[in-house]
Order: C-alpha cells, then structure tokens, then sequence
C-alpha cells in the first residue's frame, strides 16, 4: 500500500517481471483508446479562437468599419468554431471543441447586451433586441 496501487496490481507486475525481466516493467504502448484528432489539430482549434471572427467589425486604415464576413458571427460561439475548424479540414464536433477549450481553462460567457446596464439611472430607451422571447415566468415553489 506504499505505492498507492492494489496487491492485484503488485501480482500483475511481478508476473510481467518474471516473465520478460527489467524489460517487463517498461510501460506497454498502444494501450487505451486512440486519440481522435492529432495534437496538431488540436493546436489548431485553439489557435482559431484567437483569430476573430468572420463577422467582427475591424477598423480599416480610414476609418471605416468593416468586416471579413458581413453574414458571419461576430462572436466566436461553440459551433460556429466547429464549423470553422471543419472548414479547416479538422473533423471535429461541437463537443469535442468544447472539452478541448475546457481543457484548456477558457471560460464561456454569454455576451452582454448593451441594453442592459448595472446602472441605476440608465433607462433602455426600447425592448431589447429579442422581441421575439416572451419573458420568463417566475418559477412557483
């Protein structure tokens, strides 16, 4: 129990030994399951969450606003970066994009609207942008 592992475990290992020697106790490759997408790919969709987005507005030299992709998302959003890496040529799901970023400590947020203020004396001047939602109604307990 020194070791932190189970007399099983102990058995197994001194079997190996018996068998094939110092040899015996190297760890043996090829063991688990196979990764689905290289380190390389992997580098890769982290990389494209550093590039902005297609549709994000950039300032040009004379100062006018424009953007890469007019119909594109101005935020990078989970699927928009699989579709993204897909384009790519990475063939990567929603959720594998997701475990890889988590891995990587980045954070989501959903982006706040500017209607929206903390501050006591800002009064929105319209409904915000999704007029379409009807409102939450207060869970009754």
């Amino acid at each position: 129990m020194v070791l932190g592992c189970s007399p099983k475990t102990v058995r197994c290992w001194l079997h190996r030994f018996n068998r094939a020697g110092i040899a015996g106790l190297e760890d043996l490759g090829g063991q688990g399951r196979k990764r689905r997408i290289t380190e390389q790919e992997r580098f890769r969709v982290i990389a494209l969450v550093k590039l902005l987005p297609p549709g994000s507005l950039r300032w040009e030299p004379v100062d006018e606003l424009w953007a890469r992709d007019e119909l594109g998302a101005a935020e990078w959003a989970l699927d928009i970066l699989a579709a993204a890496a897909q384009a790519g040529g990475i063939q990567v799901s929603r959720s594998r994009v997701r475990r890889i970023l988590l891995a990587e400590g980045a954070r989501w947020r959903r982006p706040r609207s500017w209607t929206r203020s903390a501050d006591p004396d800002f009064v929105p001047k319209e409904r915000g942008s999704s007029a379409c939602t009807p409102p939450r109604r207060p869970t009754r307990r």
